[in-house]
């Protein structure tokens, strides 16, 4: 039941090249950022991603991206990282955009054995019609496009057909877990790492603070255990070394 592993390198060692991954955060809130470091220095390529978004230039799974080894992606936005729109544009990466709760669905839904489900989000778009750029030519050209999905009427409403999405491997980061992976988020940072915890096959979560079996109230507890299979715990220094995307700040009031 210990499923502690002494180093993040040793936690992501056996992910092999092909992989197919789903990354917790919602930009750099809530990444598990060391996990993403080792699995760079550990040099798996050709890997398919599953995250809200790739990080930002230089951070995140920023990194991965840089070193060419992302092949893949399926997230809600490219959002303030250049060079995932770079390489998106030029036809080097294949990019599934999928509305932003349709991508927590799949998650979840993966997670729970639910094959797929029907959503009203994305009706009368590319996203339900078809059509939606996957892949670039370097001219800038459409080179895959994806394909109409089904759609159904519930209740007088048209609903289009979502597949659940399972991962070979999960990476998420906690604020407080115990040794048998049970694990609490905290704020923010919550965000989609249960939903990623869920669809990994094989689960590596990095968490803040390790404490014992029963020091967490079961009520508390966000993420059970049974979707966990390693935990990592962070240093001091390295769970206080966090980044923020944006920093947006007011006037100091005159005087103050």
């Amino acid at each position: 039941m210990d499923k502690v592993i002494a180093t993040a390198a040793e936690a992501v060692a056996d992910v092999p090249s092909g992989a197919s991954v789903a990354v917790g955060g919602f930009g750099l809130a809530g990444i598990p950022r060391f996990l993403i470091e080792a699995l760079l220095e550990q040099g798996a390529d050709g890997l398919t991603i599953v995250s809200n978004n790739c990080g930002v230039d230089g951070a995140g799974l920023g990194l991965l991206l840089e070193k060419r080894r992302i092949s893949r992606v399926i997230a809600s936005y490219i959002g303030e990282n250049r060079e995932f729109g770079r390489q998106f544009l030029a036809g080097e990466l294949e990019v599934e955009l999928t509305p932003q709760g349709t991508l927590a669905e799949r998650l979840r839904a993966g997670g729970a054995g639910i094959g797929a489900f029907y959503t009203p989000a994305g009706v009368g778009t590319v996203v339900a019609d078809g059509g939606l750029p996957l892949r670039y030519h370097p001219d800038g050209t459409p080179a895959v496009t994806s394909r109409p999905k089904e759609v159904r009427v519930f209740g007088g409403r048209e609903m289009v057909l979502e597949e659940g999405i399972v991962t070979d491997v999960a990476l998420v980061r906690a604020a407080v877990a115990d040794r048998h992976g049970n694990a609490v988020f905290h704020a923010a940072a919550r965000n989609f790492n249960p939903a990623a915890a869920m669809a990994g096959r094989l689960t590596v979560l990095e968490t803040e603070r390790l404490v014992e079996p029963g020091e967490l109230d079961p009520d508390a507890v966000h993420l059970p255990g049974v979707f966990v299979d390693r935990v990592v715990a962070l240093t001091p220094a390295q769970a206080a070394e966090k980044s923020i995307e944006k920093r947006t700040v007011r006037p100091r009031p005159a005087g103050g």
